[in-house]
């Protein structure tokens, strides 16, 4: 990435970056609201990938773009994400709902790609993307899950593939544990029987050790 012309390279700001915090897993865990709040508790800038303005062409790509089109759109969001990112941790701390592993595990499950092939294809833009601080794989049961999804509000055909596509969900869970094991940034957190707040709890002590 070093000899890209200027106009490639990523923004780099002087002032000391704030802690990033990523959390990832399968759609309906949890992850949007462990991220709102942790954002209040830390007065944080909050992200989700995808961010604007590719919020809500999702499933346009999805419906129209073969798979490997498909890769560079979300290729391109999760690298303007890293943009904001960069930006907004001069200013304090910063909490992404969904990032890379997302981009990775998600591809692979979805288009019945290995998941290292999709990493591949990735890694020579792995330079310009912000490294996080920890990222939080959450996981919990198959029947919280499902609990989970039956109360969902904004469900959407992410969600709702989950269940009714065969293998995806099985399929999406090993390849979120497979991009993990190579996520130097990885914890685990099992959402089982835990509030929201008991799960902030738990990811800011594991912040505060990476840190010390």
């Amino acid at each position: 990435m070093n000899r890209l012309p200027p106009p490639y390279q990523p923004l780099f700001f002087e002032s000391r970056p704030q802690p990033v915090i990523v959390l990832e897993g399968v759609s309906g865990i949890g992850k949007s609201t462990l991220a709102d709040l942790l954002a209040r508790r830390l007065k944080a800038s909050s992200f989700h990938t995808l961010p604007k303005p590719h919020t809500g062409w999702s499933p346009t790509i999805n419906a129209h773009l073969r798979s490997l089109p498909q890769l560079a759109f979300y290729l391109s969001g999760v690298l303007h994400a890293s943009d904001r990112v960069r930006h907004a941790r001069t200013l304090g701390p910063v909490v992404a709902d969904r990032y890379v592993s997302s981009v990775i595990a998600c591809h692979a499950a979805v288009h019945h790609v290995p998941v290292d092939t999709v990493a591949n294809l990735l890694e020579p833009f792995r330079p310009y993307l912000v490294t996080p601080t920890l990222t939080v794989y959450l996981r919990c049961s198959e029947e919280s899950l499902r609990e989970r999804m039956a109360a969902k509000q904004d469900v959407k055909s992410d969600d709702t593939d989950l269940f009714e596509v065969p293998g995806r969900l099985s399929r999406l869970l090993a390849n979120f544990a497979h991009v993990a094991e190579r996520d130097k940034t990885a914890v685990w957190l099992d959402t089982d029987c835990k509030t929201p707040e008991e799960l902030a709890d738990r990811v800011l002590a594991d912040l505060e050790h990476t840190l010390a």
